[in-house]
């Protein structure tokens, strides 16, 4: 089985939670401070030596595209008024010798149909699936991880943690198998959102997959399940139950980025880590916990 160098962005969903921001921008492209939130998915990837980027888009996720575009006129102006830090910063977004494709999914069939679209492009590659709405921050990055585990082990591997019981019915749970030496768990089965009673373990799959191209014939087998929609979960508790699918601890902080209070969350954690204005943003975190009126508009 050859080496990972491919990886695979479904970014055509809707991203209703966030209207009516995101009734003309893409979800993905939410800023974390100054950076989108796909940004950070992507250079996760790169770190991990991927080089060919497939995003999955759909209709009005255009702007998706020209983010990771090359933009000759704004490169000319910064430079043309001496801010060639910026022209690089904009330059770099997409590393030299890291290509980007852009796939279409005609309509909004779920998540396994969106990965399914990917197959052209990823042929009969191994790759990473990374959902944009994870945003993954630590030493060690969960794409990483992933990676070198299937250097090891060639077939499906899910990045997962330990979720709070009252947490459970918003994940595929895993039913988890024997968890090796080497931390490798076997995976059984997985149930998408299950509740507390029907779960049979708290170890959630997140947004980090690693597949072989086995999982298309089996997305394209699938009849649509919750929802009416082909869903990822459906082909992944299929190949457990064949015992071909393993998962590793995600040992990143996780933030959940789909979810209003997950984003707050994710920006002030990335301001707080922030070298430049981190200091300067505490200092202002606890002025408005000692007099909380002076952040009052109307106070």
């Amino acid at each position: 089985m050859s080496s990972i160098t491919k990886a695979v962005f479904p970014v055509a969903g809707f991203g209703t939670r966030f209207l009516p921001a995101t009734k003309a921008m893409p979800k993905e492209l939410l800023p974390i401070i100054d950076k989108p939130i796909v940004q950070y998915a992507v250079e996760e990837a790169v770190q991990a030596g991927i080089t060919e980027l497939i995003f999955v888009t759909g209709r009005n996720k255009r702007a998706v595209g020209d983010h990771f575009d090359a933009n000759l006129e704004l490169e000319s102006q910064l430079l043309a008024k001496g801010k060639s830090d910026l022209r690089d910063m904009v330059r770099n977004i997409v590393p030299e010798g890291v290509s980007c494709i852009f796939v279409r999914q005609p309509e909004p069939l779920g998540l396994g149909h969106a990965v399914l679209c990917a197959a052209p492009a990823v042929g009969k590659n191994p790759f990473v699936v990374l959902l944009a709405d994870d945003l993954m921050q630590g030493s060690y990055l969960p794409t990483q991880a992933l990676v070198e585990a299937f250097s090891r082990y060639p077939h499906t591997i899910l990045s997962v943690s330990e979720v709070d019981a009252e947490d459970v019915s918003k994940y595929g749970i895993l039913k988890p198998g024997v968890t090796g030496d080497d931390g490798m768990i076997n995976v059984d089965g997985l149930v998408e959102k299950p509740s507390i009673e029907d779960a049979l373990s708290r170890m959630a799959s997140f947004g980090r997959y690693v597949f072989t191209p086995e999982i298309f014939d089996i997305l394209r087998g699938l009849a649509p399940g919750a929802g009416g929609e082909i869903q990822l979960a459906d082909a992944i508790d299929h190949l457990a139950r064949q015992g071909k699918v393993s998962a590793i601890l995600n040992a990143a902080k996780r933030y959940d980025c789909g979810d209003k209070f997950g984003y707050l969350t994710a920006i002030v954690d990335v301001a707080l880590s922030n070298p430049v204005y981190g200091a300067q943003f505490l200092a202002l975190l606890r002025d408005r916990l000692e007099r909380p009126e002076s952040g009052n508009p109307d106070g």
